[in-house]
Parts: structure tokens; C-alpha cells; sequence
């Protein structure tokens, strides 16, 4: 088991078996689900050769581990394929668009954070090793598939990895609620990082420090910030925006 990991939820077993079929050991699908959804998962599965095996609820309960899993869970392949920045970026027909998180501990948050980075377009999602969740069971079914559509790098060194994305020309932009600059002001049609710390405690000081420049979303109502999947999404859409309406 320790080559392995459990994922569990319709849209992340559907998309681990779509995008990385080889790493799908075998399926455990709830005994008396016999929807149009669960049929469609059999299609797939048999379609790919993996094997899927009949399992009662409360087994199922057991192996997600409390969490919400919708009758499905997967034995996949614990090992990442090992992907550094420079393969994705060395990969761009286009300005880069990234997402840097400092300091993400809460899965949803960043589960959320990888569905928008895939809505939005971005290239890349970036975090830290350490002080991070990192990519667990909650934030790969949170994402809805896009744990396998969106690269997820992690680094030793956040500040050294914001510096190297400077040395390749990346104009890195961090969410700071005091910045006297608003995100609509700034010219993100370029090669575009931008960097998001949690909710509450915001960007490290090194962090922020590092970051080329310090961008605010405008607030209109009582509230002073937003969730950071929710920011996440404001920021790379505008960027999105910005480049389409350059074309």
C-alpha cells in the first residue's frame, strides 16, 4: 500500500481514468449504485482494463475516511510523476499564466484553487513543500478533475522559485489587500504570476517582499478579503480577459 493512495469521488476517479488510466489499480464502486452515472464509470473502466469491485457503503465509509466519496473510491499510484517548471514552461505557445499559493493548509481551499486555475487557463499551480497540504484525497476530489489536468509543482524554496521565475521574464504580482495599485490597473497580458497567500494571514513577508509588484482586489461591501480560491479566480480570469481582449 505504500506505492499507493486512495482518491475517491466521481470527477476525480472519472478523471484519473481519462488522463492517467495506468495509474488506476482498481475501483471500488457502491454495490447498490445502479445509476447512469455509476454505468458510465463501468464503461470507462472496463474500456481502460481496470478492475472494479462491488463494495458496501459503510466499507466504503471506512476507506475515504469519513469524507464525503458519492458510492466510489480508487486505489491509484501514489507516486508523481516528477514535473519541475521549466518542463512546463519550455512546453508555452503562449505568455506563461500561473498560480503561486504561500501557504495553503486547508485541501479544499486548494482543491478549489486547481478547479479555477483549470477554468482560468493557467499553466501551473506552484506551492511550497513544507507549511502547505499539499495534494491529498480531499483537495484532488475538491478540484473535480482538475488535480489531473492542472500541474501542481511543489518547491523547496518559494522565494528562490519566484526569483528563478523573474530570471525567465515572469512579472510576478501578489495579492495584498494594502496595495495602493488596483488588479484592473495592471498590464497582465505578459508572461504573469500571480501569488496568493491564505486567507487572513495573506503573503509571508519574504514572499511579498520578492514579488515584483503588489496588486489589491478592490472591495465594494463590508467583507475586507475573500476566500483564496475565490481571489484566485478573480486575478487569472482578469488576466484571461486582458489577453483576449489584446487579440
Amino acid at each position: 500500500m505504500a506505492d499507493t493512495r486512495l482518491i475517491h469521488g466521481f470527477h476525480a476517479v472519472t478523471a484519473k481514468l481519462r488522463h492517467a488510466a495506468e495509474d488506476v489499480k482498481e475501483i471500488y464502486l457502491a454495490e447498490d449504485r445502479k445509476d447512469g452515472r455509476s454505468r458510465d464509470l463501468l464503461k470507462l473502466a472496463e474500456a481502460h482494463n481496470v478492475r472494479v469491485i462491488p463494495m458496501s457503503m459503510a466499507r466504503l465509509d471506512g476507506l475515504a475516511g469519513g469524507e464525503s466519496h458519492q458510492g466510489v473510491v480508487a486505489k491509484v499510484d501514489a507516486r508523481q510523476r516528477y514535473l519541475t517548471l521549466d518542463d512546463v514552461l519550455d512546453g508555452l505557445t503562449e505568455p506563461p499564466l500561473l498560480l503561486v499559493l504561500d501557504s495553503i493548509t486547508d485541501p479544499h481551499n486548494l482543491g478549489a484553487c486547481l478547479r479555477v486555475a483549470d477554468g482560468a487557463g493557467a499553466h501551473a499551480v506552484v506551492a511550497p513543500k513544507d507549511k502547505a497540504v499539499g495534494l491529498n484525497a480531499t483537495a484532488i476530489k475538491v478540484a473535480s478533475g482538475a488535480a489531473d489536468t492542472v500541474p501542481y509543482i511543489t518547491v523547496t524554496n518559494l522565494a528562490r522559485s519566484l526569483r528563478e521565475m523573474q530570471e525567465r521574464g515572469i512579472w510576478t504580482l501578489g495579492a495584498a489587500g494594502e496595495a495602493t495599485k488596483d488588479i484592473y490597473a495592471i498590464d497582465q497580458t505578459g508572461p504573469t504570476a500571480w501569488v496568493l497567500g491564505a486567507e487572513g494571514d495573506g503573503l509571508r513577508r519574504l514572499t511579498r517582499e520578492t514579488c515584483d509588484e503588489l496588486a489589491r482586489i478592490p472591495m465594494h461591501g463590508a467583507v475586507e478579503s475573500l476566500n483564496v480560491s475565490v481571489a484566485s479566480g478573480v486575478c487569472l480570469f482578469e488576466a484571461r480577459r486582458q489577453r483576449q481582449a489584446k487579440k
